[in-house]
């Protein structure tokens, strides 16, 4: 699941698992990884192998010096490619809940951080099935702004967020 609940409620032990944390909660999320350090290893291998296979047919031939810039050219790109893409997946959102304010915090990775807070009692939590950039769309209202959660996250984990979030709020307004 690429968000956790990082404080535990109170009363909690530590290898439970609660649904939200009261009264003060933290939750991290991040974008999913479908590529794990080591996939990217053998992602290059494998097209490293598959890119000098045809290189040996023209070895020692001026043939060679022709193709060797395209295959370089293409194991940079593939290279480029997933590097921007890991260090794209490094971007992080918490989200801080007390009594007192809600805090939400974007780290970027190629722009400056973001940051959003509001009282939690005037938070309005939104689910929009249809409208929005992606299907569940997950925003928070208040403080005269509107701010997108986990637009990264699949359909159903927006959903199920939602639930989590919901009952915080809801736990935290109560007392």
């Amino acid at each position: 699941m690429p968000y956790e609940w990082v404080r535990k409620p109170e009363g909690a032990s530590e290898g439970s698992e609660a649904p939200f944390p009261s009264p003060t909660a933290e939750l991290h999320l991040w974008p999913h990884r479908s590529l794990p350090r080591r996939g990217f290893a053998w992602v290059i291998a494998i097209m490293a192998t598959f890119l000098a296979l045809p290189l040996l047919e023209v070895l020692g031939t001026p043939l060679l010096w022709g193709l060797l810039p395209f295959v370089l050219l293409a194991g940079a790109g593939l290279w480029l490619a997933l590097k921007r893409s890991y260090r794209d997946g490094q971007l992080i959102e918490e989200l801080h809940l007390t009594p007192e304010s809600i805090r939400l915090t974007r780290h970027n990775t190629r722009a400056p951080r973001q940051v959003w807070e509001a009282n939690p009692y005037w938070v309005v939590l939104h689910l929009h099935p249809t409208e929005g950039p992606v299907p569940q769309y997950l925003t928070l209202s208040g403080a005269g702004r509107e701010v997108e959660l986990g637009a990264f996250l699949t359909p159903e984990e927006r959903t199920r967020l939602h639930g989590e979030l919901a009952q915080a709020l809801a736990r935290i307004r109560s007392g």
